[in-house]
C-alpha cells in the first residue's frame, strides 16, 4: 500500500466552523474593550497571559531598562522596520484625498 501523503489538514467545513468561532470569540473581545476599555484590557491581559501590573503604561526608566535588554543588532532591526512601516504609511496616507458624493440628491 502506497502512501498517498503524510498529514492533511481539516475539512474545508471543519475549517469554517472553527474560523467562524475564532471571529465569535475576538467579535466578543472586542465589544467588551469597546465598553469596557481598560478594565476590559486588564481582565484580558490577566485571563491569557496571567499579567497583572499596577499599570499598563510604562515610566521612562521602564522602558529604557527594557530597551537596555534588546541586542543590539536586534534593536538596529526594530528601528529599520519601524522606518520602512512610517514610510509606506507617510506616503500611504499623502495618497488618501477626502472625497464627499451625492449618491442622489441630498444624500
Amino acid at each position: 500500500m502506497a502512501i498517498t501523503s503524510l498529514k492533511s489538514g481539516k475539512p474545508a467545513d471543519q475549517r469554517a466552523e472553527d474560523d467562524a468561532k475564532v471571529r465569535a470569540t475576538v467579535e466578543t473581545i472586542l465589544k467588551d474593550i469597546e465598553t469596557r476599555g481598560d478594565a476590559a484590557v486588564r481582565d484580558l491581559a490577566l485571563k491569557f497571559d496571567h499579567y497583572a501590573p499596577p499599570a499598563f503604561r510604562l515610566t521612562p526608566s521602564e522602558i529604557e531598562a527594557a530597551m537596555a535588554k534588546v541586542a543590539p543588532r536586534d534593536m538596529e532591526d526594530i528601528r529599520f522596520a519601524q522606518t520602512q512601516i512610517r514610510r509606506f504609511a507617510e506616503a500611504q496616507r499623502a495618497s488618501m484625498q477626502d472625497i464627499e458624493v451625492e449618491t442622489l440628491p441630498g444624500v
